[in-house]
C-alpha cells in the first residue's frame, strides 16, 4: 500500500520555508504528519515502535511532538510507511533536523524552566494568543519594572543577576506583539492585579501607562474584569489559549502553576475552556470602557 505523499499539504513546505515558533511547533508538525502517514499505511505504534528500536510511548512522545526526532528515525518510519519520492523523504528530514535547533530563548536556558519553553515556542506560532490573569499582569503586557517587581515575588532567592535574565527573557518575549503578523493578544485582567501596587506606585502607575499604550496596537485588545461582578467564570487560576493559523496545529490551553505547567489539547477540555473564556469576555467591561477603568486607576497612582 502507497501512502499518500504529504508533499501535497503546503504546511510541511510552509514550515521549512518560513518556521514560526522554533523546534517546539516544527515538531509538532512533524509528529502529525507522520502520526497521518501511520494511520494511512495501517501500522500500530508497536510496529513503529520496533523499527526505530524504541516502544510505542516512544511514537506517542514523537506525534505529539514532545521530543526533538533523529533522522536516522524519521528515515526508518518514512520506508515503513512506504513513502519513497526523494522530494517527499528530503522534505521530512529537512524538518528532522530542525526540530533539534535551539529556539532563540535557548539562551535563557540558565533561568527558564523546561516546561515554559514549550509555551514560548507555542506563543511565538500562535495566530491569537486569550489570556485571563488573576494575580498579576499578562507577561505579554508587563512593563520591565513590573516584570523585576515580580519576578522577584516568585524568585525571593534568586541573585540579582538572575533575576535582570528573567526580566531580560520576559522583554525579548514581548517583541512578538509588533513583528510582522504579530498574534492577535485578547487579555482579560482581574481588578485587584490592577489595583496591587507590586512595585510600588511608581512602578505600577507605569505599568498602567504601558497598558494604555499597548491597548493601541491593532492587534491588542483589553477587558478588565472589575470587583463588582463579584464571582467569576474562571475561579481559580490563570488561562491562556493558544490557537493557531496551522490545521496541524490544534489550540491548546496553558495552565501555569508555581512550578510546572499543563498543556491540553483534547478536544473536550479546549471547548470546555473556550467556552470559559467567552463567559468571562461576556461578564467584563468593554474594551473602551475597561481603557476609562485605566485612565482612573492611573489619576489614582500618579
Amino acid at each position: 500500500m502507497t501512502a499518500a505523499q504529504p508533499s501535497s499539504d503546503p504546511s510541511l513546505r510552509r514550515y521549512l520555508d518560513h518556521p514560526r515558533g522554533g523546534p517546539t511547533v516544527l515538531r509538532i508538525v512533524l509528529g502529525t504528519q507522520l502520526r497521518r502517514l501511520r494511520e494511512g499505511a495501517g501500522i500500530t505504534r508497536e510496529a513503529a515502535g520496533d523499527a526505530i528500536r524504541g516502544s510505542h510511548a516512544k511514537i506517542s512522545r514523537l506525534e505529539l511532538g514532545r521530543v526533538s526526532c533523529k533522522e536516522r528515525d524519521v528515515a526508518d518510519l518514512l520506508t515503513l510507511y512506504h513513502v519513497t519520492d526523494d522530494a517527499v523523504r528530503s522534505d521530512f528530514l529537512k524538518l528532522a533536523r530542525k526540530t533539534s535547533s535551539p529556539g532563540w530563548w535557548h539562551q535563557y536556558g540558565d533561568v527558564l524552566p523546561g516546561w515554559f519553553e514549550t509555551h514560548i515556542g507555542l506563543e511565538e506560532a500562535a495566530s491569537v494568543i486569550r489570556t485571563y490573569e488573576v494575580q498579576f499582569v499578562p507577561g505579554l503586557l508587563q512593563t520591565a519594572d513590573y516584570a523585576r517587581a515580580v519576578a522577584q515575588l516568585g524568585h525571593p532567592r534568586s541573585s540579582p543577576e538572575e533575576i535582570e535574565r528573567r526580566v531580560q527573557l520576559r522583554v525579548q518575549r514581548q517583541e512578538l506583539l509588533t513583528v510582522p503578523d504579530a498574534p492577535r493578544v485578547w487579555a482579560v485582567i482581574d481588578e485587584a492585579s490592577l489595583r496591587r501596587p507590586l512595585g510600588g506606585p511608581e512602578v505600577m502607575a507605569g505599568q498602567l501607562r504601558h497598558l494604555l499604550k499597548m491597548a493601541e496596537l491593532p492587534n491588542v485588545t483589553l477587558q478588565i474584569a472589575p470587583f463588582s461582578l463579584g464571582g467569576l467564570a474562571a475561579a481559580g487560576g490563570p488561562i491562556t489559549i493558544l490557537r493557531f493559523l496551522e490545521p496541524d496545529l490544534p489550540d491548546i490551553v496553558y495552565l501555569e502553576q508555581l512550578t510546572s505547567a499543563l498543556y491540553l489539547d483534547k478536544r473536550d477540555d479546549v471547548d470546555h475552556y473556550l467556552a470559559v473564556m467567552d463567559r468571562l469576555s461576556a461578564q467584563s467591561e468593554s474594551p473602551r470602557e475597561s481603557l476609562e477603568i485605566l485612565e482612573r486607576l492611573l489619576k489614582h497612582e500618579s
